[in-house]
């Protein structure tokens, strides 16, 4: 629940309220990094770059890298996929391999998200409360 004098910034393409969450996850599937309460209509890049410059922000170990999606802008130590190149599952197949690096790179990109959304639904499987209709004040939630 958000406010009425704010909700149309939390509004999303089906009209209803979101919230954006921008998560870390180390190889293990952990959350490592969590900024949650942006609003539903802000795009990824601006989150991200919020996160990168707040004083207990997301910090990128040297010699790593983060996944982004194809919401986030190509930055340091930041890997979205590549823009129109093939990206999704059913573009792929054992006759449709792929055919040049940066298809490759997507095709592995698009391997660890899955795992990712994985994360997020044992998360929600573990707590159910998250699949349900928020009743609780927007700063509770956040």
């Amino acid at each position: 629940m958000v406010p009425k004098a704010e909700s149309s910034t939390f509004r999303r393409k089906k009209n209803y309220t979101v919230q954006n969450v921008l998560a870390l996850l180390d190889f293990d599937l952990r959350f490592t990094y969590v900024l949650a309460g942006w609003e539903g209509s802000v795009p990824h890049a601006s989150i991200l770059a919020d996160s990168l410059f707040r004083h207990d922000g997301l910090k990128i170990p040297d010699a790593k890298f983060c996944l982004g999606d194809a919401g986030h802008a190509c930055r340091p130590k930041i890997l979205p996929p590549f823009r129109k190149t093939r990206y999704h599952l059913n573009e792929f197949s054992a006759r449709k391999r792929s055919q040049n690096a940066k298809e490759l790179f997507n095709l592995r990109h698009l391997n660890l998200r899955v795992s990712i959304e994985r994360a997020f639904v044992a998360l929600k499987n573990r707590f159910q409360v998250l699949y349900q209709k928020r009743f609780h004040k927007y700063d509770a939630q956040v």
